[in-house]
């Protein structure tokens, strides 16, 4: 599995799947925690819980596995973060993005860009 994931990064486009990838599963551990936290009990309180643990340690494993300059990605892997968050924060719990966090995200995504542009 290192090594393909190896081979991903060493293309720019597989590195920006793989941050999505990356990306996503802390988004959706951290909203599977969120709703086992204040929106479940039970047993899909207990299935929250571990499909947030699974989501979050696969996420370990994809960042940290593959070779590459995290330190580098990063804009882009905020970026992505910020973007997923939001897909996230309407699809599974309604919640639409403010002025505030519009404005914000804007910010974080000019950011990116300017982190990203050698």
């Amino acid at each position: 599995m290192r090594n393909l994931l190896n081979h991903l990064v060493a293309h720019r486009s597989g590195a920006l799947f793989l941050l999505t990838i990356a990306a996503f599963l802390e988004v959706y551990g951290d909203s599977c925690f969120q709703s086992a936290l204040y929106r479940a009990s039970g047993m899909s309180r207990a299935l929250a819980f571990v499909g947030g643990a699974l989501s979050l340690a696969a996420y370990g494993l994809v960042v940290n596995a593959p070779r590459w300059e995290f330190g580098k990605l990063l804009g882009v892997y905020v970026v992505l973060f910020f973007l997923l968050a939001q897909i996230v924060a309407r699809v599974k719990f309604g919640q639409t993005p403010t002025l505030p966090i519009l404005i914000g995200g804007a910010l974080i995504v000019a950011g990116g860009i300017i982190i990203s542009v050698n």
